[in-house]
């Protein structure tokens, strides 16, 4: 493991290094330093793996404390720059009610918006605006194979703490593109030689009855107010997840889950 910089004296919350990270809490910081932090073994983890196109490492440096300098010494091992903080110091950088320990900076890694339309399946959020239900996008689509994310439109930051965080690592596992057109995503996807698939409860073609077969880009809509009209007509069909009980409908997240499942078993068999 890398000898901390602060040669076994740990940082404190007033420290200027500190400071100056936990800027990275603030979107518009993010935005103009292309940097985020990422909260918690899983996450660094997955920072600590991964390397940018431009052939940097993604991860800029790790704030630990010395407790978890211990617990997670196998993971730090490979960190360029390990920096001890003390509690007060880790606590200030994260939003979790019990941290973990350990922080990192890292590189912003989204990619182009033609990058990160590949493979089988794709997901595209439209407005999408709580950053739980973004990162748990990220994460299904990462586990059902698809090969990409898109958050467009006035979708939430990919790099907010809560989307990081509810990614569990997977925001580093696959291409996330951040388009604010999201008619553009739509319009980019079936270029691509996808079938846009719009996820709506009022949908005319009923999910278990839907030929997913081939390429598909699902679009999901905002929480609240799901798809707007417009951009559900640009969609090839507008599909509706069967509601046998009385719930009035799914959460987002959850109706991700499904559709991207479908999917997944229709093309893996």
């Amino acid at each position: 493991m890398s000898t901390p910089l602060t040669a076994g004296t740990p940082l404190t919350v007033g420290n200027t290094r500190v400071k100056e990270a936990r800027k990275l809490s603030r979107r518009p910081v993010r935005s103009e330093r292309r940097l985020f932090l990422a909260d918690g073994p899983k996450a660094v983890e997955g920072a600590l793996s991964t390397v940018l196109d431009s052939g940097e490492r993604c991860v800029v440096e790790v704030f630990a404390t010395p407790d978890a300098e211990q617990q997670y010494a196998a993971l730090l091992a490979s960190a360029d720059v390990v920096t001890t903080v003390d509690d007060r110091a880790l606590a200030s950088l994260s939003d979790a009610v019990n941290p973990a320990g350990v922080v990192a900076v890292c590189r912003h890694l989204d990619v182009p918006l033609a990058s990160a339309l590949t493979g089988p399946m794709v997901a595209i959020c439209a407005d999408v605006r709580d950053p739980g239900n973004a990162g748990t996008v990220i994460r299904t689509a990462d586990a059902a194979g698809a090969g990409g994310v898109v958050l467009a439109g006035s979708s939430v930051d990919a790099y907010n703490p809560k989307t990081v965080r509810a990614s569990v690592g997977s925001l580093f596992h696959l291409p996330v593109a951040v388009e604010p057109d999201a008619a553009a995503a739509v319009a980019a996807a079936r270029a691509a030689g996808y079938t846009v698939l719009a996820a709506d409860g009022a949908g005319d073609v009923d999910l278990f009855s839907a030929d997913l077969g081939g390429p598909t880009a699902w679009l999901f809509g905002n929480e609240a107010w799901g798809l707007p009209a417009d951009l559900a007509a640009l969609a090839d069909h507008r599909v509706a997840i069967p509601i046998h009980g009385r719930a009035e409908s799914l959460n987002l997240a959850t109706a991700a889950a499904v559709c991207l499942y479908a999917s997944a078993r229709a093309q893996h068999g």
